[in-house]
This record gives C-alpha cells, structure tokens and sequence, in this order.
C-alpha cells in the first residue's frame, strides 16, 4: 500500500495520467486506510477511545460523501459545456485526487499527535487540522492539476469545470464536515457521535469566529509576555 500511495503522489504506473484503467478499488484502498488512520490521531485529543473510534470512522465516511454530492454536478457542467467525451479522464483526475488529499492527511498524522501531546488547547486543535485539511486540499489540487493539463491543452473551457470543482468541494467539504462532527472532540463535552443541532449552525461563520478567537487570545499571550 506504501508504494501505491508513492505512485499516486508521483502519478506513475496504474496511476499515471495516461493509464489505461482507472485503479478504482486502489484509490478506494487508500482513501479509507489513510483517513481512518489520520482520523483517529485527529480524534485522540481528549484521550478517549470511543472518540478516537468515531473519528476514525467518520473522516472516510467525510471524503466519500463530499466526493459523492459533487460528482453529479460536474457531470452536468461537462455536458452543458460540451466536454462529456472528457469526462472519464476528469473523473481518473478526481479520484487520483481525492486519494492524495488522504494520504497527505495521513502524512500530517505525526504532526498532529505531536501538536496534542505539547498539550494544543481545542480551539488551537481546531485551528491546526484545518489548516491540514488545507493543507492536503492543495496536494490534491496538484495531482488534480497533473490530470487537468492535456484536458485544458485540448479544451480551455476544462479550466472552469477545475475551478468550479475545487470552489463546490471545498463549500461541501466544510459543511458535510460540520455535520458529522465533532472529529477533534472538545474535552470540556461529552463523547458523542453527532451533536444537536448540526444542519442549523452555520460552519463557515464558526470558523471564522474560531480563528478569531484563537488569534485574540494568542495576541493577548504576546502582549502579556511583553
């Protein structure tokens, strides 16, 4: 599996661009192993097991399902803008991708670990695993952009469906994500696989206030050591 995950990062072999046969169950390997990997480290900064456990099950469930809303939509702006004949080779695109995105995720699993063990506060935790996830979204774009040059050589308008892809995966991404939370776990709460609440809340507008809050705080640390 650890030369798989090379060759996807390299995109060589049955991963290449130019490869006959889409490595389907492959990428299906890699995507569950690396993310039920990173999502338990992600999911062990209260130190429970049953925590770790719903992390670990929920990250693969996360990438699938975000991938799964997606897909339809870029199907259709690849028959509205007369790109269906390309479609199969976009998809290998996605797919290569969505795989990388999990093994880098599963790469920053070290990091992580280190970064609960200095004894990271939860919004800290918050802060940093999503900036991996933005992190691994980049590395994903990347093998999605490796996929996307003789597309967009062939036909420019392959750069609008790759732009709509990574606007409508990210928006999807942080919302699904939201709604199967909590994966980090905040130890001052329960243990619970789905919190109340979870298609009300506004997740991007939480973020926001979460890294407001995380950078206030720090300023005010700086401060009062000066």
């Amino acid at each position: 599996m650890l030369r798989d995950a090379e060759r996807l990062l390299r995109t060589e072999g049955a991963f290449a661009v130019d490869a006959q046969v889409v490595p389907w169950a492959r990428i299906a390997q890699l995507l569950i192993a690396a993310g039920v990997l990173y999502g338990a480290v992600m999911g062990a900064l209260a130190v429970n097991p049953v925590g770790v456990l719903y992390s670990a099950l929920k990250l693969p469930v996360l990438l699938a399902f975000a991938l799964a809303i997606c897909l339809p939509n870029f199907y259709a702006m690849h028959a509205v803008l007369g790109l269906r004949e390309d479609f199969p080779a976009a998809v290998r695109g996605i797919l290569s991708a969505q795989g990388t995105l999990a093994v880098a995720l599963c790469a920053l699993a070290p990091v992580t670990g280190f970064f609960y063990l200095c004894g990271v506060t939860y919004p800290g935790a918050l802060l940093w695993n999503g900036g991996a996830f933005a992190i691994a979204v980049i590395c994903g774009q990347i093998t999605l952009a490796r996929h996307y040059r003789a597309l967009i050589a062939r036909n420019r308008r392959h750069r609008l469906t790759l732009a709509a892809w990574f606007l409508l995966y990210t928006f999807v991404s942080i919302k699904v994500g939201w709604v199967l939370r909590p994966f980090i776990g905040d130890p001052a709460l329960p243990i619970e696989f789905l919190r109340a609440g979870k298609w009300s809340e506004n997740p991007y507008m939480n973020l926001f206030w979460t890294a407001a809050a995380f950078v206030w705080n720090a300023a005010n640390k700086l401060a009062g050591a000066d």
